[in-house]
């Protein structure tokens, strides 16, 4: 990424030949001739978020009176881990309990793709979903889980192809272990 925010399309093709001629690869062969400039355009999709305020995508709705909890789950996600430039993928859950400002429902998935476009770990995604929504709603409390696959531990290195990761952030009410306990509850039916 420059510093404008603009991907350097040619500069990541020419990286990507680069890789295919040190692995043993002709760069020029039928079939993958065309892998530098298809893997360039996958850049750009895969890593919008970078070019993204991810907070700006909470927008408040007009003032409602509601101040119970409010759950959107399973949604999924996409990412690559920024160790490996892998794929790791999975499903978002998060509840939070207004107080005073709430976002439209379609907003949780934005937000979740704009922090999930990026190089990433699962640790940062979590708390970062978590931290935009109490900073910009200022809600009584936030959940945050997150459950995963992660290609570096599945395809690669340990190769433990049963195995996922689960990440939690809890602010406000929902740091009470009670209080968890129901959004946990909730998640699993």
């Amino acid at each position: 990424m420059s510093n404008e925010g603009i991907m350097d399309k040619k500069k990541i093709e020419k990286a990507v030949r680069m890789i295919l001629e040190a692995i043993g690869e002709d760069p020029e062969r039928p079939g993958i001739n065309k892998t530098p400039e298809r893997f360039a355009r996958m850049c750009e999709e895969i890593f919008a978020g970078m070019r993204e305020k991810a907070a700006d995508v909470l927008k408040t709705l007009p003032s409602e009176k509601y101040r119970d909890m409010v759950l959107v789950r399973d949604i999924p996600f996409y990412s690559v881990c920024e160790h490996h430039l892998v794929p790791f993928f999975g499903k978002v859950h998060i509840a939070y309990v207004p107080s005073g400002r709430m976002t439209g429902l379609s907003k949780f998935a934005r937000l979740v793709e704009a922090f999930s476009k990026r190089l990433q770990v699962q640790e940062r995604i979590t708390r970062q979903i978590a931290d935009a929504f109490q900073n910009k709603l200022k809600p009584e409390g936030v959940f945050v889980m997150i459950e995963a696959v992660h290609l570096c531990m599945v395809m690669r290195g340990i190769k433990k192809e049963r195995s996922s990761v689960v990440t939690v952030a809890a602010r406000g009410v929902f740091e009470k272990s009670e209080k968890q306990a129901e959004v946990l509850n909730l998640i699993k039916k």
